[in-house]
């Protein structure tokens, strides 16, 4: 049975690859196969190879079976900024049904876990009239919130969450991400968030050094996106 999820996140550089990646490492130690879409990367760096993503190449080294590069990050751009002004400075144009597209093909691979990552937040823009939240409406598939613990997450949190329940998805889970190991009463913060968050938290995650998956791995539960009721059967 294969589970498949949206992850975003309540802003940008809160850690949605390095959890989405440390998810993918704990269902591979469960003995499940594992997949991941990076429909859409900006801040890309030129290789041998093409433009490379370091976020997709991290995802990239979760997936088991191996995933080619090009398949699980369909559009690489170059510079580190929005994705839609990125994409319109490249001469190209975002929908949510051509990533879409790009996602399906990854599901075809039938992975036990498929991870779908947005970028930024769940409004950033692919075009002057879609956001990445059009291409979650589009895949049709639950979604998991990372929530970066600073000063305002609650906020941030409580106003995604609210978004996507509008847009008609179900909020699976979310994980708690130490990003200020500063952040005042963080555990008040905590038991804010699960009071008011509609959802399982899937975990905290402290800072961690070194920083890796399988340490991220170790602070993770698995177990309300692995049942047979949540995300979505192939």
């Amino acid at each position: 049975m294969s589970q498949r999820y949206f992850v975003t996140g309540t802003d940008t550089e809160i850690g949605k690859t390095t959890i989405a990646a440390g998810l993918l490492h704990a269902a591979r130690l469960r003995g499940l196969t594992t997949a991941a879409v990076k429909p859409v990367a900006a801040g890309c760096e030129s290789t041998a190879a093409g433009l490379r993503n370091d976020d997709a190449l991290t995802l990239q080294a979760e997936c088991l079976p191996p995933l080619d590069y090009d398949l699980l990050n369909p559009v690489a751009l170059a510079p580190p900024i929005a994705p839609h002004i990125a994409a319109r400075e490249a001469g190209l144009t975002l929908t949510a049904a051509q990533l879409a597209a790009a996602c399906n093909k990854v599901f075809e691979q039938g992975a036990d876990l498929t991870l779908v990552e947005g970028a930024g937040g769940w409004r950033v823009p692919l075009n002057d009239r879609q956001t990445l939240a059009d291409l979650a409406i589009e895949l049709n598939i639950p979604v998991i919130l990372v929530v970066g613990l600073r000063l305002g997450c609650i906020n941030h949190a409580l106003l995604t969450a609210e978004a996507i329940a509008a847009d008609g998805l179900q909020l699976a889970g979310w994980v708690a991400n130490q990003v200020d190991p500063q952040m005042d009463r963080q555990q008040h913060n905590l038991q804010t968030l699960q009071a008011l968050l509609p959802a399982p938290c899937l975990g905290v995650v402290p800072r961690i050094e070194p920083l890796g998956s399988a340490t991220v791995a170790a602070h993770l539960q698995l177990d309300a996106l692995l049942a047979p009721t949540s995300g979505m059967s192939s």
